[in-house]
């Protein structure tokens, strides 16, 4: 296999960019979202019970994005190893490698897994539950902020060779294409 492109996000944009960026992509997908929701509801107030829980989840929520990217390599069958990186103080505190190269489908399924298994019930959820959708969405839009990573590598999939493979690195994915 012949390395066709390396893709790294903390190369490209830099550690604080990148996390900046995200945190842009929360806040404004949070005030997007927040008025037709608050106008749907017809809410003026948020009720203070879910503050406890929201913290909670908040502190769970990277350990959730990066299990809902290991669940697809699962059902797929493909080996997983995971490391917990407890002296890195910034980014994810779980990661995970794949034993074999994914194919670029399986490499696009792999990564807007969180989207489709978070995001959107998350919506969905503060949808019916009137008197949590604040915080429900906060969560949401937070998500959103950390899966925007994940849409800018699956760009850089979709614009590779149809018969690439994708391999998970330390720093990021390598494209690779096979050697004739």
């Amino acid at each position: 296999m012949n390395c066709w492109k390396s893709v790294s996000s903390t190369k490209e944009f830099g550690q604080n960019r990148l996390f900046l960026t995200s945190s842009l992509v929360a806040i404004l997908t949070f005030i997007l979202l927040y008025v037709p929701f608050s106008i749907i509801h017809e809410v003026n107030y948020v009720d203070e019970a879910g503050t406890i829980p929201f913290i909670i989840v908040l502190c769970i929520l990277p350990f959730l994005h990066t299990s809902m990217h290991i669940l697809p390599l699962i059902m797929m069958k493909k080996r997983v190893k995971i490391i917990f990186n407890q002296t890195k103080s910034t980014g994810l505190p779980i990661n995970y490698y794949v034993k074999t190269h994914l194919t670029k489908k399986a490499a696009i399924i792999v990564a807007i897994a969180p989207t489709l298994l978070l995001t959107l019930p998350g919506l969905i959820t503060s949808y019916y539950f009137r008197e949590y959708f604040v915080y429900i969405l906060l969560l949401t839009c937070i998500h959103i902020g950390i899966s925007f990573i994940d849409f800018w590598y699956i760009k850089q999939i979709i614009h590779a060779p149809k018969t690439a493979y994708i391999e998970k690195g330390q720093d990021g994915v390598d494209i690779l294409l096979k050697a004739n």
